[in-house]
């Protein structure tokens, strides 16, 4: 299958000009030869955008995540809209909460080639250092997890990323590749590009990871706490890189193969030795 990073420019607040260029991207990888494409962490306002989050909340049902479905369908690409904030009681609303769930959610939407919703996926753990993640919204409780062009694939977010026990639940669950929308800013290059390598080969499976590329506004006296480090990168599951770009807009692609998983945890059967 051919894998596409879509590492787009995010400009603060500029939901409709980031939607935009995400819809371009779409079709230009469908073009190319993707058969599916992820989107960044909060493609639409920008993860730092943190006031304008409860104005520019949406349903899942919202127009954004419906242009993502219509390009989906029209282009025979599979999407994983990398992440919006979700407005929860208006997903409920519209069928796609429980009553009971209210306030925002950091959330993606897996679609298949068709447009249809295959999974859902709310960020489980919020960032709290020196962020307002952890303030404003709420974490989600159950895994995302969908086939997709013969992989089992499964959803987490940027700082999911440090906690090993979602990645492990994710691949007892079937997945053999974890897409990973972020918003990764520069102080911490070094953790972005170690966590998703030590999760692909902990678990032996393909990882994923899609950053936005762009810098943001802050009170901060480092600018590079709001720069957005990019470096969207293909791991393997062996933890081969196969495919990783810089920190300006690009497309990263990789061609994988689900036959892949299986070689390497004969090879080397670490998964079959687990122990409780």
């Amino acid at each position: 299958m051919e894998l596409a990073l879509l590492q787009l420019r995010i400009e603060a607040g500029d939901v409709a000009g980031n939607v935009e260029r995400a819809l371009g991207a779409i079709e230009d990888a469908a073009a190319a030869g993707a058969e599916l494409v992820c989107l960044p962490e909060i493609f639409t306002v920008g993860y730092f955008t943190f006031d304008e989050y409860e104005q520019r909340a949406e349903s899942l049902a919202g127009p954004t995540l419906g242009s993502v479905a219509d390009a989906a369908n029209h282009h025979d690409v599979a999407v994983l809209a990398g992440s919006i904030v979700e407005d929860l009681a208006a997903s409920a609303a519209d069928g796609l909460a429980t009553p009971a769930e209210s306030g925002l959610a950091n959330a993606s939407v897996l679609f298949d080639r068709s447009g249809e919703r295959q999974a859902t996926y709310r960020k489980h753990h919020l960032f709290g250092y020196d962020s307002a993640e952890a303030d404003l919204l709420v974490p989600g409780e159950s895994l995302g997890v969908a086939d997709i062009g013969g992989f089992t694939v499964g959803m987490t977010t940027c700082y999911d990323l440090r906690f090993p026990e979602l990645y492990r639940d994710l691949a007892e669950a079937g997945a053999d590749l974890i897409l990973v929308p972020s918003a990764w800013p520069y102080p911490r290059v070094e953790h972005w590009q170690l966590l998703p390598r030590a999760r692909a080969i902990e678990n032996q499976l393909f990882v994923a990871t899609c950053n936005g590329s762009g810098v943001f506004e802050s009170e901060a006296s480092d600018a590079s706490e709001t720069a957005l480090c990019g470096r969207s990168t293909v791991y393997d599951p062996w933890g081969d890189v196969l495919a990783e770009t810089d920190d300006a807009p690009a497309t990263v692609t990789a061609d994988i193969d689900p036959g892949r998983v299986e070689t390497v945890r004969e090879e080397f059967p670490a998964w079959r030795d687990r122990r409780r």
